[in-house]
């Protein structure tokens, strides 16, 4: 395996950080080899499925790799969710499940002999690993998709060396998260794992091991603004942020910058379906990315973004494939808009998008002109069904402590009317303690009246 050639030649430099334990590359190709081991033990055979049930840690990365090693196909599911677990198992029928907290073995007997789908199959006669991911399932029955995981992984194999502390944020199951991972790892960086992911464990391991790069998602990173967690602890090792799977606030980001004045901030772009791409930001405070990679082409129809990529899924082994187009094109589902000299900006997902009356509302511009207001730590705007427009524009807001509750609202409407169109300010505002987000971080704009 490629990936484990290029460990050999870093030997005793910093590689993973996990719980108070450090582990150099070296540690981590015997851990590999220990754990194809005990792969080869169990008949582990070339091909199986194998499910992965947990975080990231030392082992599950070592795991992961050894899998690859053995060309199985990869299911990594960090859901908690005792129900989810099992339907992600029932979706995609492994052979195997492993259980990385108890390190445990399950055999499946009765999934030998399925007829299995015609591209785990593919991936099989290729003698490739493969990775099956989950989409989020927020409006529907999660669909399960099968990367090429030998292909995906050699796009990072050129990686320049760079000694890099990264943090690793998004999930084990998350393209996103998987992206830092191999970045990483080709570039013979160091990662360091977080025990949980709370703003004051987050800074706390900046401040402790001088991380300089953090991904992270805009909800998280207004969650440090609001905990003022950043005043507790030393974060000027920090030399970049990147942000994406969710809307970037405008009035979020310049906030984050005022923060944070020596950081660059980026805004990464990617799909499950497709793979991460390689973003430039017009600036630390524009959301206006330029999409530069060799590996991806992206065009715009319809104000959606479509992407056609060499990293992207062989299909959906639970669902059609209408996603895509017959020649290969990836339907987004993003909303973008464009501006010169190719930078384009991700307003929203389509699906989020609010109609009133036939005028079309992006919640994050509605979120951004909210977050302006110094009352306002943290908001959500979602559609409501309306009898007349057939819906209406919603803001739940959380208010900074000292403020009148009447007093803010007026505030809202006063400063939506200077800012929004008519049709644009909320018709409805909600006070709430907090905004819910899901375990990934990205703000919850499930309503269901909408």
């Amino acid at each position: 395996m490629l990936f484990i050639d290029k460990f050999l030649d870093l030997s005793e430099n910093q590689c993973i950080i996990d719980n108070n334990n450090t582990y150099t590359y070296s540690d981590l190709v015997k851990s590999i080899n220990s754990n194809y081991e005990i792969l080869q033990k169990n008949n582990v055979k070339p091909g199986e499925l194998v499910a992965l049930v947990g975080d990231y840690s030392f082992n599950s990365i070592s795991f992961f790799l050894a899998l690859c090693k053995n060309k199985n196909i990869l299911i990594p599911i960090t859901s908690k969710n005792t129900q989810e677990i099992n339907d992600r198992i029932q979706e995609s029928k492994p052979e195997w499940v492993y259980h990385l907290n108890i390190q445990s073995f399950n055999k499946f007997e009765n999934n030998f002999n399925i007829n299995r789908h015609d591209l785990i199959n593919k991936v099989v006669s290729d003698n490739c690993a493969g990775l099956i991911l989950f989409s989020s399932g927020t409006t529907g029955k999660p669909k399960a998709m099968i990367h090429d995981l030998s292909n995906l992984i050699s796009t990072y194999l050129n990686k320049k060396q760079k000694k890099i502390i990264f943090l690793v944020f998004l999930m084990f199951d998350h393209i996103g998260g998987l992206n830092t991972l191999f970045n990483c790892l080709a570039m013979g960086s160091t990662i360091v794992i977080p025990e949980n992911r709370t703003p004051q464990h987050v800074c706390h391991l900046i401040e402790k091991y001088k991380i300089n790069v953090l991904p992270s998602s805009p909800t998280f990173l207004n969650l440090i603004l609001i905990s003022k967690e950043y005043v507790n602890y030393n974060l000027l090792s920090l030399k970049l942020i990147t942000y994406g799977t969710e809307a970037m606030p405008d009035s979020l980001l310049i906030k984050l910058k005022d923060v944070f004045p020596n950081v660059k901030f980026l805004q990464t772009f990617g799909t499950s379906e497709t793979g991460i791409a390689k973003t430039t930001s017009k600036s630390s405070t524009s959301t206006f990315i330029k999409i530069e990679d060799a590996d991806q082409e992206y065009k715009i129809v319809n104000n959606e973004l479509w992407i056609r990529s060499k990293t992207q899924i062989l299909g959906y082994i639970n669902h059609n494939n209408d996603s895509f187009t017959t020649d290969g094109w990836f339907k987004t589902g993003d909303l973008v808009e464009e501006m010169e000299d190719n930078y384009i900006k991700i307003k929203g997902r389509i699906k989020e998008i609010i109609n009133v009356g036939g005028e079309k509302v992006t919640p994050s511009e509605v979120e951004s002109v909210i977050l302006e207001l110094q009352e306002i730590s943290d908001c959500v705007v979602v559609g409501e069904k309306n009898s007349i427009t057939g819906q209406m524009v919603v803001a739940k807001v959380v208010l900074n402590d000292g403020y009148d509750e009447l007093d803010v609202k007026k505030s809202i409407k006063k400063h939506c009317k200077e800012r929004l169109e008519k049709y644009k300010i909320p018709s409805k505002i909600l006070l709430t303690r907090q905004i819910e987000f899901s375990e990934r971080f990205k703000k919850d704009r499930f309503n269901k009246d909408q």
